[in-house]
């Protein structure tokens, strides 16, 4: 391992030792023998399970608490000075009382374990993209997950003794106390507090925290973009490529959508898709004026319910190899994993433990073998489709941003926004109807502009300005577009295929990005924006009734008046927004009448 010289990184690790009282302290160096030495810890203490050498060499299975099982929004925290900086959207704490709060918990929380420190990039290191931190953990599992998910070791603490500035990620499973857990996000000194929890989504500390929460604050101080975005690329026939950055809510496709497997006949055609990342962009303007982005992970964190070869053969690929996998099903008799919507053809196994670790049998069973949260953490670079240009870090030029969400009647199938003011309040109104696999009653209309709503580390309010700037910088802004897979018919059945058939319309909203635009003459100009006729959309080997298809591709303005009176209640909720968006609520409202 390389020496640490930068006296704040010391300084700040000796400081965490003082008071986290750890048995031993050991720096991650991203060494092959460092990493093996830490799993066979991690199996010999029962921590986690090694899996079939054969059929998932390489692979690990982690089982956390079962009151421990997901994103913890109401204990997840944005503390700042003031209030009017964290927003009416977050779960705000005064920055000094989240401190008094959370340091007893953490006195002493390491006593009897090893403490790890973790130098990591987000991004590839030494990019003009890159962002390093450095996350403190007793968790073995932090660490084997951090290694897939982020870039770690020596180069990392090249570039810190180099004086490159890192976010501050202190986390301990300590008691992994319910009652006692938070993840609290300081951005005003960069620094992350995450304690008594043990799953990935509030412990990974690069991920959702630090390349959203705090990413996002940084993006506005230094003029680029954090965002809860997908980017693929597309390539055409002709070898052209074109990138477009999408952002949805969950339960919407997004992870689908990064690792489409384009149809039949468009694959014949000579078109492909390749994936660079599946959930968070960071985007900076370029020389050109032109919106750049790239994936700052450096792996997939999946939820494996209803993963299979048929809905993301992709995705399924890529976790058969160095793949960790949390609160799955076992199979016993062969030491491999299953969970729900996994393959027809491969049955619940009937000698296994499900979640909870108890004896398993899916044949008879009622309880579900996987948790409906369950997830693999796998490499990137496993992912069948992952683009080359993933591993460069320069980023891709994006031409297209594409919003979505889940809506049963309102949304049209695709809609072009009229300028990038309007599509700002396209992403602001982004909603979808809330599913069975949610809490709480079916059909409930829930906002999450931008699908941000729960990443934001800052006002909603100056997030939407920061995107109305950002605009204005550019020369070449990409166009923005809404998407909605999820239209249905009388009958509750969706109306449109969805998975590969996507691509079609990604197409057409790529050729709306052309100058001039190549489809003009088949579109359709509404209050919501430009929405393409059935002509537009290559509709080979799909078969939608005439009257289905008609619906998918209209609005519906009786329909549209009463989601006006939504969004007025939505914008509500602010004590400030852009004069644009209200603007542009108002130009809406008009034009319905």
């Amino acid at each position: 391992m390389i020496e640490v010289t930068n006296k704040k990184v010391l300084d700040w690790v000796n400081e965490c030792k003082d008071f986290l009282k750890p048995k031993d302290i050991q720096w991650i160096d991203g060494s092959h023998a460092q990493l093996e030495a830490i799993r066979q810890l991690a199996v010999d203490t029962g921590e986690m399970v090694r899996l079939n050498e054969e059929k998932l060499p390489g692979c690990y299975y982690y089982k956390t608490d079962p009151k421990d099982t997901a994103r913890d929004e109401k204990r997840t925290v944005i503390a700042t000075t003031y209030e009017k900086d964290a927003g009416p959207t977050n779960n705000w704490v005064q920055k000094d009382e989240m401190y008094a709060r959370m340091k007893p918990l953490f006195e002493g929380a390491m006593e009897g374990r090893t403490m790890y420190v973790i130098p990591y990039s987000m991004g590839a290191v030494g990019s003009d993209f890159a962002k390093i931190g450095i996350e403190i953990t007793d968790s073995i599992y932090v660490v084997l997950s951090m290694n897939i998910m982020t870039r770690i070791g020596d180069p990392v603490i090249a570039q810190l003794n180099k004086g490159a500035d890192f976010i501050k990620c202190l986390h301990s499973k300590a008691k992994v106390d319910a009652e006692n857990k938070w993840i609290a996000h300081f951005p005003e000194d960069n620094t992350i507090w995450s304690i008594n929890s043990a799953y990935g989504g509030n412990v990974l500390l690069g991920k959702k925290c630090f390349a959203l929460r705090i990413g996002s604050w940084l993006g506005r101080k230094e003029g680029w973009l954090a965002e809860h975005m997908l980017i693929l690329c597309i390539e055409a026939p002709n070898g052209v490529k074109k990138y477009v950055a999408a952002a949805f809510p969950s339960a919407c496709g997004k992870t689908n959508l990064a690792m489409l497997i384009p149809p039949k006949h468009l694959k014949d055609a000579g078109y492909k898709i390749y994936t660079i990342g599946d959930d968070i962009a960071w985007l900076r303007i370029g020389d050109d004026g032109r919106l750049y982005a790239v994936n700052p992970e450096n792996g997939f964190f999946g939820v494996a319910p209803g993963t299979n070869s048929k809905s993301n053969n992709n995705a399924l690929m890529t976790t058969k190899k160095n793949t960790i996998y949390t609160n799955v099903c076992r199979n016993l008799d062969d030491n491999t994993v299953w969970w729900e919507g996994l393959e027809k053809d491969i049955p619940a196994p009937t000698n296994g433990l499900d979640w909870h670790g108890n004896p398993w049998n899916g044949q008879t069973a009622k309880e579900r073998g996987a948790h409906p949260n369950s997830r693999f953490t796998a490499p990137a670079e496993n992912c069948p489709s992952i683009a080359p240009e993933f591993f460069t870090g320069k980023g891709v030029p994006i031409s297209a941003i594409i919003f979505g969400g889940r809506r049963a009647k309102s949304e049209p199938l695709i809609c072009q926004s009229k300028n990038w003011e309007h599509g700002v309040f396209i992403g602001s109104k982004m909603s979808s109807e809330t599913t069975a696999a949610a809490n709480g009653a079916v059909g409930v209309v829930r906002h999450d502009p931008m699908a941000m709503l729960p990443f934001c580390g800052y006002h909603m309010g100056d997030y939407f300005q920061h995107w109305i700037d950002m605009g204005k910088k550019m020369t070449n802004p990409p166009k923005i577009f809404n998407v909605n897979w999820f239209r249905t018919n009388k009958a509750g059945k969706f109306i449109w295929p969805g998975f590969g058939d996507n691509l079609r319309v990604l197409l057409w909203a790529l050729s709306r990005c052309e100058e001039p635009s190549t489809a003009t003459e088949t579109t359709t100009e509404t209050p919501l924006g430009f929405i393409p006729t059935k002509e537009a959309l290559d509709l080979t080997d799909i078969n939608i009734p005439e009257d289905e298809l008609n619906s998918i591709l209209t609005l519906d303005k009786e329909i549209w008046k009463e989601e006006v009176a939504g969004l007025k209640q939505w914008y509500d909720k602010f004590d400030h927004l852009p004069d644009e968006l209200i603007e542009e609520l108002h130009k809406l409202e008009e034009a319905l009448k």
